[in-house]
């Protein structure tokens, strides 16, 4: 008798020893439709507040540093925008683990929550430190949202555009980032609102926003997948049986389903012993690949993102007030990289496409970094250099959310996510605004080149791991790519990986 077995007889939950389903199939084989928008549109919407959120973060920067504001200093910036991230990993592990346990459409609004109410109180801060404890908490908030979201849609998106919707969903995260820029050059203009005043009313607007898409969300039903994992197979042949009622309805023709059918056990949980065995045994050269890409760009883009107003004030004497305008172009670049570039990781594969992103974000930002470095830039061309840069570096760092979320199984993809989002983002993005916000006090362009070569060496770096140890997963059913740990027979893969990183038999 299994440890779950136990913990059923000793609570007297009643689970089917088996499922024998074609539901993931049937999910799969659907055209993309109305129902897909929908679960794009409420769901992804959480990358335009993150969006939004560091925007304003990095766009009244500037503007926290006067005495009539908080008074704070380039190094406080640095630690605010630390705290951000330092409650996502924590929001991520909490919210992730409760995610798997609890189901995904409960945790998708209750992260939601945390976050407006964290955002909101963040535009009453009345010093630095409560203005850092209001940042870590609204951090908490969107951490839980990646893990609880990038599940989700992972489940419900069709293997053939899969990644292509997963990489524009992520970035969906500029358009927040342009709003957020647009909104901050009016609000932070003195002549508008006084200067202790427009960066309030900035962190306000993501808080109401949230509220509108909290409504949305009411659309949204669980994951079939998750439901079948834990024993509810009837409201999980509902919940399909009515998407496939919109194609009947509209006389779209639907395929039969080309996947087999799954016997799969019935789970409360999986334990943290289970996860940890999966992902540092039975898994673990996809564990070192999906470490590595989220460390690289999570380096890579807080240390410049963060920062990226601080270079434009100190080094170039850009007004505070006419920050925001310089990040349009650069959002355009973050924002048409995945868009264009994304289809490409369904044709021409994930381990091509994802090498390639980061090894040109890592030698782009080499050459921008020494013409800095040679005081050859001004800040229109300094901007220009960023938006090639990160239109490579955008669809990089969603092909990293995108590898972890198909690369391990259901009952533990969200914690999967959380903890590979966690230990990147604490290895490569708590450390890296406060190193650069350090770098930038030194107002030595030598050490902010230093900080450059850094994230230019870890997103190659990170390239060479994924062509050594990366999955083919494009155009495959997630359960083909990393069959469920309940599963009682398996199709397409094999429940370990040989030393080299590759399975010992089936598809590769």
């Amino acid at each position: 008798m299994t440890r779950t077995d136990e913990r059923r007889r000793a609570t007297g939950a009643t689970f089917p020893d088996a499922i024998e389903t074609d539901l993931p199939g049937r999910l799969d084989r659907l055209p993309a439709g109305r129902f897909h928008a929908l679960v794009i549109v409420a769901l992804g919407i959480t990358w335009l507040l993150d969006g939004l959120e560091v925007t304003l973060a990095g766009s009244v920067a500037g503007v926290l540093k006067e005495p009539a504001a908080l008074g704070l200093t380039n190094t406080d910036v640095g630690l605010a925008s630390s705290a951000y991230v330092a409650g996502a990993v924590l929001g991520a592990l909490v919210f992730g683990w409760l995610t798997d346990r609890i189901g995904r459409r409960k945790l998708f609004f209750v992260t939601l929550a945390v976050y407006i109410a964290a955002t909101g109180a963040t535009a009453v801060a009345w010093d630095f430190w409560s203005f850092l404890a209001f940042r870590f908490l609204t951090g908490a908030g969107i951490g839980g949202e990646y893990a609880a979201i990038n599940s989700t849609i992972q489940e419900f998106m069709p293997p053939k555009f899969r990644g292509w919707i997963d990489l524009g969903i992520n970035g969906t995260f500029w358009v927040g980032a342009a709003l957020g820029a647009v909104g901050s050059v009016w609000l932070l203009d003195p002549a508008v609102l006084p200067i202790d005043t427009g960066w309030r009313v900035c962190f306000l607007i993501g808080a109401t926003l949230a509220l509108v898409i909290l409504l949305m969300r009411a659309w949204i039903p669980e994951s079939p997948r998750w439901l079948l994992l834990h024993g509810h197979e009837a409201r999980a042949k509902s919940i399909v049986d009515a998407i496939e009622t919109r194609y009947h309805e509209r006389a779209i023709p639907l395929p039969e389903p080309d996947a087999p059918r799954l016997r799969l056990r019935p789970r409360r949980g999986t334990s943290l012993r289970e996860v940890a065995h999966t992902l540092l045994r039975r898994y673990r050269s996809r564990s070192l690949v999906a470490l590595s890409l989220m460390t690289a760009q999570a380096f890579f883009y807080n240390a410049i993102f963060f920062t990226y107003a601080l270079v434009l004030t100190d080094f170039y004497g850009v007004a505070v007030d006419r920050v925001g305008w310089y990040l349009l172009p650069f959002a355009l670049g973050n924002f048409a990289g995945p868009l264009v570039l994304g289809r490409l990781f369904d044709v021409l594969g994930r381990k091509v496409m994802i090498a390639f992103t980061y090894a040109m974000s890592g030698v782009l930002l080499t050459l921008s970094g020494y013409l800095f470095h040679l005081g050859l830039l001004d800040s229109r061309t300094q901007t220009a250099a960023w938006m090639i840069i990160f239109f490579f570096a955008s669809a990089a760092a969603s092909s990293a959310y995108l590898t972890v979320s198909e690369n391990f199984p259901v009952e533990i993809r969200a914690l999967t996510i959380a903890t590979f989002y966690a230990f990147g983002t604490a290895l490569g993005g708590i450390a890296g605004p406060v190193l650069f916000g350090h770098l930038i006090d030194t107002g030595e362009r030598d050490a902010v080149f230093v900080g450059y070569l850094v994230g230019s060496a870890l997103m190659v770096a990170a390239a060479i791991v994924v062509l050594r140890w990366g999955t083919a997963a494009e155009r495959r059913p997630l359960e083909s790519v990393a069959t469920p740990l309940s599963a009682l027979a398996t199709h397409a893969d094999t429940p370990s990986e040989s030393r080299n990183g590759q399975k010992s038999s089936g598809r590769a």
